[in-house]
């Protein structure tokens, strides 16, 4: 089970937090965060659902974090282990991810997937969101895996791509001509773009379209090195 005890700043003011893996009495302030993170128009059935919440705790525990800013839980990231092969990228939310419900974990995988990331509006201010991703990158080392992998919306390209390809936005992105609300910040997390991949999931601000967001483990060469020293 992961725990860290950080500290969490509103301007200048630090405010105690905690990043710990959530459990089943967490269950009901996981589905609320779902709700103000995704109001209607948003379908309510896309938000966790219970039986969704207790494969997160069963199948991978370790990928299941949540963080509390005074006792209250603020925000959550999931994920799971997946076979990744970077030659055959291509595929959509819900086949990586089994819809939410992760009964694909596979804990021999070489990747940790992010399924889900949710910060409640009110506590965006206090960068949560790269506290979890930074703990999960944690979760990556520990585990000796390859990589952490995610697919990120892309909710800015709508609005150019009429000029722009998929992969001609990201670039920009990338280059600092524009800004995207996920993508950039998942660059600021330290995640690189890998593809850009069609009909990721039913996104119409991103065309259906998701970029493929990475993170190497940087340990993982220093791994094999150790592996091949030792004769293994």
């Amino acid at each position: 089970m992961y725990r860290k005890e950080i500290f969490v700043f509103d301007k200048d003011q630090p405010i105690p937090a905690v990043i710990r893996s959530y459990e089943e009495k967490d269950f009901s302030s996981l589905i609320k965060i779902q709700q103000e993170c995704f109001p209607p128009p948003f379908p309510s059935e896309l938000w966790w659902n219970e039986e969704q919440l207790l494969n997160h705790v069963t199948l991978f525990p370790e990928g299941a974090l949540c963080i509390e800013v005074n006792g209250e839980i603020a925000g959550s990231m999931t994920g799971l282990l997946v076979n990744f092969d970077p030659n055959d990228p291509d595929h959509t939310w819900e086949e990586i991810t089994d819809n939410g419900y992760i009964r694909n974990h596979d804990h021999n995988g070489n990747t940790l997937y992010v399924v889900d990331i949710s910060v409640r509006p009110s506590f965006r201010k206090l960068g949560l969101g790269k506290w979890l991703m930074s703990s999960m990158y944690e979760v990556v080392v520990h585990k000796g895996l390859q990589r952490l992998l995610g697919g990120g919306r892309m909710p800015g390209y709508h609005a150019h791509s009429n000029n722009l390809s998929p992969d001609q936005y990201i670039q920009a992105v990338v280059e600092g001509k524009l800004k995207d609300p996920v993508i950039t910040f998942l660059l600021r997390c330290g995640r690189t773009p890998l593809k850009v991949v069609p009909n990721y999931l039913e996104d119409e601000e991103s065309c259906h379209y998701g970029t493929l967001m990475e993170w190497k483990n940087p340990f993982q060469n220093e791994g094999k090195r150790r592996h091949l020293k030792n004769g293994i």
